[in-house]
């Protein structure tokens, strides 16, 4: 069966679920060039920060984090070191509440991939209660071998088809959703370690100028 015919088996429920599988797909895309571009470069970008902060280079800190300010962690950072004359206590207080207002880039589509894996099931669920009613609404009991036959065959592999493309979008997208929240819970950590180091420095600095 090519891609036109299982598609046309499957019912009117096959819509949606064309739609909610292509929507799935770029999201997953995105997310998955979101975390590899963080897993790339954000580790040689905060030891570099963190170098340029020790030896006072304020300059150089700021430029750098500048040329990276797509992720998350520079983000951070820039928000606590552009403001100016800040007591230890309330620089951390800017690191933290930045770094609150960048969670949600990390968790980003993480609503959208639960609401796919909880319709998606019911929408093969629909399928297979109209497939089912397609092939009792065309049974003919007297008729078995005749020409109704094809039509109760048709309800079927309706109730079949949508039914499997529906768990197979919900198993799929279930899969890279798991993923992508197994990633968020360490970069959460991983933030709160290097911004504790930031802070540190900045203390240091902060009571040597006092």
């Amino acid at each position: 069966m090519d891609i036109s015919n299982f598609f046309q088996a499957g019912g009117v429920v096959m819509f949606p679920l064309l739609f909610f599988s292509v929507l799935a797909v770029r999201l997953i895309i995105e997310r998955i060039s979101f975390w590899v571009k963080l897993s790339g470069r954000q580790n040689c970008v905060v030891r570099e920060v963190l170098n340029f902060y020790c030896k006072n280079n304020m300059v150089s800190t700021l430029d750098h984090l500048q040329k990276n300010s797509d992720l998350p962690i520079a983000q951070i950072f820039l928000a606590a070191l552009e403001l100016e004359e800040l007591t230890p206590e309330e620089f951390r207080l800017a690191l933290e509440s930045e770094a609150q207002a960048e969670i949600p880039v990390l968790k980003r589509f993480q609503n959208i991939f639960d609401k796919i894996i909880g319709i998606a099931p019911m929408l093969g669920l629909l399928g297979t209660v109209l497939g089912l009613i397609t092939s009792f609404a065309s049974l003919d009991i007297g008729n078995v071998g005749g020409t109704k036959t094809s039509a109760v065959i048709s309800g079927i592999s309706e109730a079949l088809v949508s039914t499997a493309s529906g768990l197979v979008l919900a198993i799929i997208t279930l899969f890279f959703a798991n993923t992508f929240r197994g990633l968020y819970l360490p970069q959460v950590a991983w933030i709160q370690e290097y911004s504790g180091q930031l802070e540190l420095l900045y203390r240091r600095q902060y009571e040597r100028s006092k």
